[in-house]
Order: structure tokens, then sequence, then C-alpha cells
């Protein structure tokens, strides 16, 4: 009889555990249904939409991205390396609540011209490849909804991203002991990163003055540098073909200037980035460099076969 009332007992607690861990996943589903659904509300608080210009709408929803390659002279470990970069520009929607691109239509997408940066170049005997991605809403409405970056060399590979939330959400992986698994929420401020697709939509509207930027995550990563916001002088300069734009961090020693086109659709023409490169006595003020050699418009996607090789050809990007 004891051992009946034992194994009874036993059964109850056993009921109430697996109904205590039910109602806790219940619970935790929810909240995150929640969240995901004031995430979309904190996102969809932003100022009115900017009206789209058919001249706008016929160069950027025509099923096609503009690539775009550059000649790279880019500042490492106190040396200068040559290499190229690439901008690919594209539009698409973008889902608020996950932040990934959506897959079907909907009222609640986000659309967004999304910037994928890449550069590739050598140091001695090893490369570096790496890959910056800006989504930025295509109504200039509010900030960047998205931002990653890699990087990746023999030595190891670095991973960031930042979330658009309530605040900036940062998560960052590196194979730096000082770094290494690393997750923050940041005030929100400008972000290096997003100017380059504000170029694209409305350079006329790109803050000028002393503000506080958060600067691009490849130069945070690559020199080691506290993730934050950083006093900075921001300067357009337009004139009647050429136009730049001018940002410059004193605290960090750093000048990153954008030339691009003044007329539509302000094509990025190139830039320059002036900073401290190399550790110790091999330290000293670089300026990297990037010029245009060719821009082309592709449904890239869609290329893969080893038949559009030829295309890498005609954007002068044979090597790396």
């Amino acid at each position: 009889m004891f051992r009946k009332w034992i194994k009874f007992e036993l059964a109850v607690a056993l009921a109430a555990v697996v109904f205590t861990l039910f109602e806790s996943c219940k619970q935790k589903s929810a909240d995150s249904a929640k969240n995901l659904a004031l995430n979309e509300e904190t996102l969809e608080e932003a100022l009115p939409k900017k009206e789209l210009s058919q001249e706008f709408k016929d160069y950027w929803y025509a099923g096609e991205a503009e690539i775009t390659s550059y000649k790279l002279e880019q500042a490492r470990y106190g040396e200068m390396r040559e290499g190229n970069a690439v901008l690919i520009y594209v539009t698409e929607p973008f889902l608020p609540g996950k932040q990934v691109k959506a897959d079907e239509s909907s009222s609640k997408n986000i659309p967004v011209l999304k910037l994928n940066s890449t550069k590739n170049y050598l140091t001695g005997i090893y490369p570096y490849s790496i890959m910056s991605s800006s989504f930025y809403p295509v109504h200039d409405n509010r900030q960047a909804v998205k931002i990653s970056f890699s990087s990746q060399e023999w030595c190891g590979q670095v991973y960031a991203q930042l979330n658009n939330r309530e605040k900036f959400e940062i998560l960052s992986h590196s194979y730096f002991e000082n770094e290494a698994d690393f997750s923050a929420k940041l005030d929100k401020n400008i972000l290096e990163n997003e100017l380059w697709n504000k170029i694209r939509i409305n350079p006329k509207g790109l803050p000028v003055g002393n503000k506080k930027v958060i600067p691009s995550f490849e130069y945070i990563r690559l020199s080691h540098k506290e993730l934050k916001a950083y006093d900075a002088t921001m300067t357009l300069i337009e004139n009647e073909d050429a136009s730049s734009y001018e940002i410059k961090y004193p605290e960090l020693k750093r000048t990153l200037k954008i030339d691009f086109s003044t007329a539509f659709p302000y094509t990025i023409e190139g830039w320059t980035e002036t900073f401290e490169s190399g550790y110790g006595k091999s330290k000293k003020e670089l300026t990297s460099s990037a010029k245009k050699i060719k821009s082309i418009k592709s449904p890239y996607w869609q290329k893969n076969s080893n038949r559009f090789l030829p295309l890498r050809d005609s954007l002068g990007l044979n090597s790396f």
C-alpha cells in the first residue's frame, strides 16, 4: 500500500513538472510573438514616407542589381595593398520583425535598398575577404534596419551584426581573445554604414555639421576600437557634375571621403579613407582609395553558370 502511495505521489509530481514546463514554453512563445509584434510596431514609428520618383522606380525596380567594381588600394598593417572592391546595390522587401529578406509579399514588409560591399586584397602570403551589408528603407524615413559585417583571413574570422529595434542591438563574434563573443545595446546614432545607401536615395538629406556617428563595422573590428558613437564633422560638397561627402573623426584620427555623381542615380565614383595603420613602430597614417572600374545592371543571381564568367572580365575582376 505504501509503495502504491509513493508511486501515486511521484506521478502527481511528474505531471506538475510537465505542466509547468508546458506553460513556461507557452509563455516564452507568447513573449516571443509579442516581442516580434513590438519590433514591427517600433519600426513603424517613423517619419512620413518620402514619395518615390518615377525616375527612381524605373532605375531601382527593373528587376536588376547595380554592380560596380573598383580598383582598391588598401592600407593594412602599415603598408598599402592592391585589391578590388565591389558595391552591389539592389532593392528588396524586408521583414521588420525577423529582420531578414521577405519571401512573400506583405503590407508589413519594408522596401529597402540593400548594399553588399566587398573588398578582397592580399597581405603577404594570405588573403583578406571582407563584406558589409546594410539595409536602408527606400522611403528614407528611418535609419537602416540592419547592418552586418564579416571578415575572413587565414588567422580566423570575425562577424558582427546590428539590428534596429528599440535600441541598436549588437552581436559580435571574433577569434581575438579581447573581443570574443560580445553583445550590447546602443543608443541610436547615425550609422556610417547607412550613409552609403542614403547617398543613392537622397544625398541632399545627408547629415552635416558636428554629429555623433557610429563608424563602419569594418573600421571598428579591423582596428579593434570600441564599438560606440564618436564625435564627427560631416561635410557635403555639391558641384555641377561631381559631389563629395566627408566624415572626420578627430578622436580616431580618421577621415572618410565618398565621391559620387551629383545627378541621379548618384553613382559612387570612388572613395578615400585616411587613418593610422599598423602597430608599434610600423604605425603610420596612410590613405586607402578606390577608383571606379565599371558599372553594370544585371540580375546576377540568375547568372551562376560558367558561361557567365566573362561578365567578371567586363568588371575587371579576373583576380581575387
